[in-house]
């Protein structure tokens, strides 16, 4: 649902053509046309309210089907063409073969026709022309540098990210350990702030760490991708899946930078990152400044002219964050990276999308925030009481901290003892009363003595859990009984009392 925004941003921040807006978005552009012709019909106004929700927009913009025509269902072009290849096989044939299998798709004339339309396109190569401020293209070069480890002696293949910006051909590259979605963005960022300015497209390949979905006409961007988007106000239009064509500037790019400055490089030997990162700017900067073979400038001369029709950057760069997805539960909280944060007691059993900074957990239901707590991977448990049913907030069923103290002091010093702990380490005490409750109802399990023992175990393990207690009592109680003692009486009757009298 947040497709939608996202087009209205493109069309009314940017004033990019529906044409464009449908590449980036892997939509057809009479669909990009007609959303827009919506949003302006109802008398939408951009920017939207703030507390317009995706899902309110969504509901707004398509209350119903409209009376759209029906589409047909479209040959396989391509098949169609490698038959006509064979023997015998003519146009029509293979038309009645698509009316077998499709009675509602085209007629003869409109197959032939669209037939004709693919033909035109095969075999056809587009030169494209990139207009200043126009467009950057990202990818990472095939070749890799070596960079030991300053303590472990261990050698790393480090990746080579290489952007470039369409026009002047100004190139920027820096080394990264390992291709993963942090990486991937923190490239563009860095590349965006090399270049001075903002383009209005950036062309990726399809790699999985920012494309998590490719057909063959639609592709879906990371949330984290598309979240850097928009904090740049930038298009993403990624390039067709194994067309090179679509983002020759950057191939080229990668070529020179593996050829003029990894192939300087393939001799030197780099011990930690500072050095091998200091190197490869040293070299990409003689390489922007190097002249043109056939017409004059360097792609730094070019890149002045250019850097003027690039948008200013931000105030702030981008802050890295991740997206992830993850169920509420029974208790109203969220798992991340083993740490629990809590989010309002209605939601459980919900899918939620989780955003995860450096510093920040945000919990998002229905494309709005719900919960927000501050990362702290020390702090195992972060609870706020205004996410609590009021039975809790009120003490359920009389449960407080007394409460179990008092029972526990019962059963023995040692079970008090484990009990007093949980209650003081507790941030929030009702996270721990059901496992107060579940470790003082092993004393109906097993017994009084076993749990004081295991309790005893227990707090000098430091092992704090119901399952670590319940594993102690059960160890207990398997363990062999000592043989009893015979108490010495004198009405008590011996083994010789039960022998036969001699003869």
């Amino acid at each position: 649902m947040y497709r939608v925004r996202e087009i209205l941003r493109l069309h009314y921040e940017l004033g990019l053509s529906d044409r464009a807006i449908a590449r980036a978005q892997g939509l057809h552009h009479t669909t990009v046309g007609e959303l827009i012709r919506r949003f302006e019909t109802e008398g939408g106004q951009w920017p939207l309210a703030p507390d317009v929700t995706d899902a309110a927009l969504h509901r707004w913009l398509y209350r119903g089907n409209g009376g759209r025509p029906k589409r047909r269902p479209e040959p396989d072009w391509a098949q169609i063409h490698a038959e006509l290849r064979r023997k015998g096989v003519t146009l029509q044939l293979l038309w009645q073969e698509y009316r077998a299998q499709h009675p509602d798709g085209y007629q003869y004339s409109r197959f032939c026709e669209r037939y004709q339309q693919y033909v035109k396109t095969l075999d056809v190569v587009l030169r494209k022309t990139y207009r200043p401020g126009e467009t950057c293209l990202v990818d990472y070069a095939g070749a890799t540098v070596p960079i030991v480890h300053p303590k472990t002696g261990v050698v790393q293949a480090a990746q080579v990210f290489v952007a470039v910006l369409g026009y002047s051909n100004y190139t920027f590259a820096e080394l990264h350990p390992q291709q993963t979605t942090a990486w991937w963005i923190t490239g563009h960022v860095h590349a965006l702030e090399y270049f001075g300015g903002v383009p209005k497209l950036i062309v990726p390949d399809n790699p999985k760490p920012l494309v998590s979905h490719v057909e063959r006409f639609e592709v879906q961007l990371n949330r984290s991708y598309q979240e850097f988007a928009a904090h740049y106000g930038v298009a993403i239009v990624p390039a067709r899946p194994y067309k090179p064509r679509d983002k020759a500037p950057v191939e080229a790019a990668v070529l020179l930078v593996e050829r003029w400055i990894l192939a300087a490089l393939r001799h030197e030997r780099f011990v930690g990152w500072d050095r091998a990162q200091q190197r490869v700017r040293e070299l990409l900067d003689r390489l922007n400044h190097r002249p043109f073979q056939k017409w004059a400038g360097s792609r730094r001369t070019l890149w002045e002219e250019e850097r003027r029709a690039l948008a200013p950057l931000p105030a702030t760069p981008y802050p890295y964050a991740e997206w992830r997805t993850a169920t509420v539960h029974r208790d109203y909280h969220v798992e991340v990276d083993r740490c629990y944060y809590s989010v309002p007691y209605s939601l459980v059993g919900q899918r939620l999308d989780i955003r995860v900074t450096a510093t920040q957990v945000e919990c998002f239901h229905a494309g709005e925030r719900v919960a927000s707590h501050p990362r702290d991977p020390q702090t195992r448990w972060h609870t706020r009481p205004e996410h609590m049913p009021p039975h809790h907030q009120a003490v359920q069923e009389g449960w407080d901290p007394a409460y179990f103290r008092r029972r526990a002091a019962t059963i023995g010093p040692q079970t008090a003892q484990l009990i007093d702990t949980l209650l003081q380490r507790a941030v929030v005490p009702q996270q721990v009363f059901r496992r107060c409750y579940g470790i003082l109802s092993l004393a109906q399990r097993y017994t009084p003595a076993i749990l004081e023992q295991a309790a005893q175990r227990a707090l000098q393990a430091e092992a704090f859990t119901y399952p670590a207690v319940q594993a102690f009592c059960a160890a207990l109680a398997a363990a062999p009984a000592a043989a009893p003692v015979r108490p010495s009486h004198p009405n008590v009757r011996g083994a010789a009392y039960f022998q036969p009298p001699e003869s």
